[in-house]
């Protein structure tokens, strides 16, 4: 019975390594969703939801904090039980990825462990930005590994190691500068929590938006050193993630903005969150397709 069900997971493995990425991003959004609406603190302790209980306590006054909060931290198990079968799918069907496939599972225990300590700090913002770059990790590892499961084709030509590694280093800012302007604006995570980062809000938001500005130029450049590039194989993966990450840059630019100058309503904040995912799985995928084998010259259209 045991052989039977790890068999059918194997056989799977390609469905639970997507299902791994779409929760990762996933989570990004529910997390959101329990700042946004101020219910960071509707389970006052961790791992327990209150005192002496796993479960939160409702009350007719008071049970919408709780049931978003709780609501969240069930969300973890999905995660879990998503990660476990990438975990055994991986180990059993490509044994040279078999150590990889693990990190999405201690990624998961890393998150429970840094959502607890945020929930025993009272939210504290020093806390809440680690557990946001934590996800936005865990994504873009997750796009590596389902790309490198399936033995995506590379970009065939010569490297761009220094053009890459710029790329990767411009979207850490980015996503970093976005944590902090999340940590010094008004979204604290309960509705009677006040701590913020002593930062200037606006400047830290223009300087994320610096951040963005800087790597529209860095991948612009990029796209053109690449522009007539196929992948090994004489595929045209290579076009297709540059597509993809050019909408979703310009599709978060466009939120920011809106965001920035009406106000941020909660809306669309959470607009920008499903972007947070969906850029830094583009951003992943582009890095790993563009990551030259180093065999032979690019190969060009005609």
């Amino acid at each position: 019975m045991l052989t039977r069900i790890l068999d059918v997971i194997s056989r799977r493995a390609r469905l639970f390594l997507i299902a791994n990425i779409i929760a990762q991003a996933g989570i990004i959004v529910t997390g959101g969703v329990v700042r946004l609406t101020g219910s960071g603190l509707g389970c006052s302790t961790w791992p327990q939801c209150e005192p002496g209980s796993f479960t939160p306590e409702f009350h007719p006054e008071q049970w919408f904090h709780p049931a978003v909060e709780f609501g969240n931290r069930m969300l973890t198990f999905v995660l879990a039980i998503v990660a476990l079968g990438v975990a055994i799918a991986v180990w059993r069907t490509r044994r040279e990825l078999r150590w990889y496939g693990l990190v999405p599972g201690i990624g998961v225990i890393l998150q429970a462990v840094v959502g607890g300590i945020t929930v025993l700090v009272e939210l504290h913002p020093l806390v809440v930005a680690p557990h946001l770059l934590l996800s936005t990790a865990l994504v873009w590892y997750s796009v590596w590994l389902a790309l490198a499961y399936r033995r995506a084709p590379r970009r065939a030509g010569e490297p761009m190691r220094w053009h890459l590694r710029a790329l990767a280093a411009v979207v850490a800012i980015i996503l970093f500068l976005g944590a902090l302007t999340t940590g010094a604006g008004p979204h604290s995570g309960d509705i009677d929590a006040t701590e913020r980062l002593a930062l200037d809000p606006e400047l830290i938001a223009r300087a994320h938006a610096a951040a963005v500005w800087a790597f529209v130029v860095v991948l612009g450049a990029l796209i053109w050193r690449v522009r007539k590039d196929r992948s090994e194989g004489g595929r045209d993966e290579v076009r297709k993630a540059w597509v993809v990450l050019v909408a979703v840059t310009l599709a978060q630019g466009v939120i920011g903005y809106v965001q920035y100058f009406t106000g941020l309503p909660e809306a669309i904040v959470a607009l920008h969150l499903v972007g947070i995912g969906a850029f830094s799985a583009a951003a992943s995928a582009l890095h790993y397709l563009l990551t030259s084998s180093g065999r032979g010259l690019a190969v060009t259209r005609a």
